[in-house]
């Protein structure tokens, strides 16, 4: 399961499958960290449990990259890059209709209803609001049989819950195949999740401050209808696509 892009001895950046969660949620199905921890045990068996830092997640229903601290002080230095809005993270998203413009920023304040699992865009006032940012663009439309589809761009500032289904849910343009925020949109044949991946990732390495880069292609019946996909994202030997630089 685990499609490691990058690794050594400070981090391990990966590819979450769509489906599997970013961390234990005290079921027994299986998560990303306890598969990293399985991965970094099975290469050097130590006793004890395994060191995994969580710098950021992805919703149980989408897939991209996560990048996760192998050392306290990696995860430590990782988790400021965050905070700082210093990692770049980078969305493709398949959205129901069309924004107004084609390109633009929400900010909205997001509250949190934990006993049902949802956020909700709220006033700025209300107790335990967290401002949400974040900006898009839009990339292609195609006509759907339901209306318009827009493949979308979105550079996610802040990392709420829920934060990007629940933002264009609550700008009138939800994300196709969305139960949760969009229950009664639009299906296309083969698209059984959230169209929404984590598609591009950058931050500056821990150790040796060098610029890292990484992409993955999203994974998906209708991400291949749009022709952006396969002219922009790169191609690798296996039929998974990945790539990584450093500057």
């Amino acid at each position: 399961m685990l499609n490691i892009l990058y690794e050594d001895d400070q981090i391990i950046v990966v590819e979450k499958p769509v489906g599997i969660e970013s961390q234990s949620n005290r079921t027994f199905e299986p998560d990303m960290v306890s598969e990293v921890k399985k991965h970094i045990n099975s290469l050097s068996p130590k006793k004890g449990e395994p060191y995994v830092g969580v710098i950021h997640r992805l919703d149980k229903p989408v897939g991209g990259i996560l990048v996760f601290g192998k050392t306290k002080e990696a995860a430590g230095a990782l988790s400021k890059q965050v905070s700082g809005h210093q990692m770049e993270k980078k969305y493709l998203a398949v959205i129901c209709g069309k924004p107004v413009d084609n390109f633009g920023t929400y900010v909205d304040y997001l509250w949190k209803d934990g006993k049902n699992n949802i956020s909700k865009i709220v006033d700025k006032g209300i107790t335990d609001a967290k401002r949400a940012e974040l900006s898009y663009r839009v990339l292609e439309e195609q006509e759907g049989e339901e209306g318009p589809l827009c493949l979308v761009e979105i550079d996610l500032k802040t990392g709420r819950h829920h934060q990007i289904r629940v933002q264009f849910s609550g700008h009138g343009t939800p994300l196709l195949g969305d139960l949760k925020y969009n229950p009664a949109g639009p299906k296309v044949a083969g698209q059984r999740n959230v169209a929404l991946c984590a598609w591009k990732l950058a931050f500056t390495h821990p150790g040796n401050k060098k610029k890292m880069e990484f992409t993955v292609k999203p994974q998906g019946t209708i991400f291949n209808k749009f022709n952006k996909i396969s002219e922009d994202s790169p191609t690798s030997a296996g039929g998974g696509m990945n790539r990584q630089k450093q500057a």
